[in-house]
């Protein structure tokens, strides 16, 4: 014999209250990246376990995706937006197709491996690296997503800097470190390098002044999480 379902009454009012609350989020209005930022970190350190820290970001990204023109993504990082940010997204033929996307006001969300389309930012100074995926501020970013929208200071960010060095890596993370922006080789191809400094750093920061490189540039930053 089938049993009836049990429902537990405390609980469909909980999943009612949270109907409730998600809708009136999603009507509210959309900051800055870096405001929006900076509330899901609070919600994030509030939590109470790695599986609801993990389950707030993933709600914030659909809510923040719901909210913007819809994300760009190349193939290799469809699965990576999938799971942050839901299924509403376009794929892109390749990196430039996204970059163009990210150039009309669409978010754009392309893998580091590959040809070293990053340096074009160097070029397209109305591009910005927004984030970077994964967050973890432990983690190795496989991801990075680009905006015309430039990003802001979150207080716990990490950026990232191109330059067309032919030194060798420790060579330039020496130069970096005694520069006062801390930071280590994240991907290279081309002839350019990317290194991810630690903090928030601005393309106008003094400090860059005199790095190795002909071509060099700060080309955005991103909050970790």
């Amino acid at each position: 014999m089938l049993e009836e379902p049990h429902l537990d009454e405390a609980r469909l009012a909980l999943d009612a209250d949270l109907g409730l609350a998600l809708a009136a989020r999603m009507r509210a209005p959309t900051l800055s990246r870096d405001a929006e930022a900076i509330a899901l970190r609070r919600l994030v350190t509030a939590a109470r376990s790695r599986a609801e820290a993990e389950a707030l970001k993933a709600l914030w990204g659909r809510i923040e995706a719901a909210a913007r023109p819809p994300l760009m993504v190349t193939a290799h990082t469809a699965a990576l937006a999938a799971d942050r940010c839901g299924r509403g997204f376009d794929v892109a033929a390749d990196p430039e197709a996204a970059l163009r996307g990210a150039e009309a006001g669409r978010p754009a969300l392309i893998e580091l491996e590959g040809r070293a389309w990053w340096g074009k930012l160097l070029v397209r100074p109305s591009l910005a690296v927004v984030a970077a995926l994964p967050d973890d501020p432990h983690g190795r970013p496989t991801a990075l997503m680009i905006a015309s929208e430039p990003p802001g200071p979150t207080g716990e960010d990490r950026s990232f800097w191109v330059t067309d060095s032919a030194e060798a890596t420790p060579v330039i993370e020496d130069a970096l470190a005694r520069a006062g922006l801390p930071g280590r080789l994240l991907h290279a191809g081309g002839g350019l390098k990317l290194f991810m400094l630690a903090g928030y750093v601005q393309r106008e920061d003094g400090r860059l002044a005199g790095l190795p490189g002909d071509l060099a540039g700060v080309i955005g930053a991103a909050p970790t999480f």
